[in-house]
């Protein structure tokens, strides 16, 4: 990788990863974790707004133990071992194994939402969590800028895949068609 290339994914991912964690202090420290009891908008946080086309959306403080949704919240200490093994792995991928540019641009997204959940669990003792969706009813799991960071990079990468197989596919029967 040239060293150009490596600087300008270094600045994004800076750039998740402080305004992941300047919002996650402001909400820690101002906003009060979000109770049970509260299923009155804006749900113990700040109202954005409220039955938008029949979405409404606050910024909230909820506390999560486990990984996505809060799945394998009792297993947090091994979580922790887990993600920072994936972390390990992903950071090795980028940096000594050749791929285009793309993909690592989507592996960046993806290590940087995930170190910067596992500093949460340094900092915080969990992650802090804060973006509240209510769409037409369903109460989409809170999540954080970190949260967001993994799931576009995992998407880009699902994407480029299924194009790159749609693409050989669509070059594989254009061949058998000339023969």
């Amino acid at each position: 990788m040239n060293w150009q290339k490596a600087f300008q994914y270094i600045a994004i991912a800076l750039i998740i990863f402080a305004a992941d964690a300047i919002l996650k202090a402001y909400i820690h420290l101002s906003i009060p974790v979000m109770s049970a009891a509260s299923p009155i908008y804006p749900y113990d946080g700040i109202g954005v707004f409220r039955n938008w086309h029949g979405i409404d959306f606050a910024i909230t403080h909820v506390i999560n133990k486990g990984a996505a949704w809060g799945a394998f919240a009792s297993l947090q200490h091994y979580l922790l071992y887990a993600r920072m093994a994936i972390i390990g792995g992903l950071i090795t991928y980028l940096f000594f194994i050749k791929a285009e540019p793309f993909r690592k641009f989507c592996l960046t997204l993806i290590v940087t939402g995930a170190i910067g959940n596992v500093i949460d669990y340094f900092v915080y003792g969990h992650v802090v969590d804060m973006f509240y969706f209510i769409f037409w009813g369903y109460s989409y799991p809170v999540f954080n800028i970190a949260d967001s960071a993994i799931f576009f990079g995992i998407v880009c990468l699902l994407l480029q895949s299924f194009l790159l197989k749609a693409k050989k596919g669509g070059a594989g029967k254009q061949k058998a068609s000339e023969a």
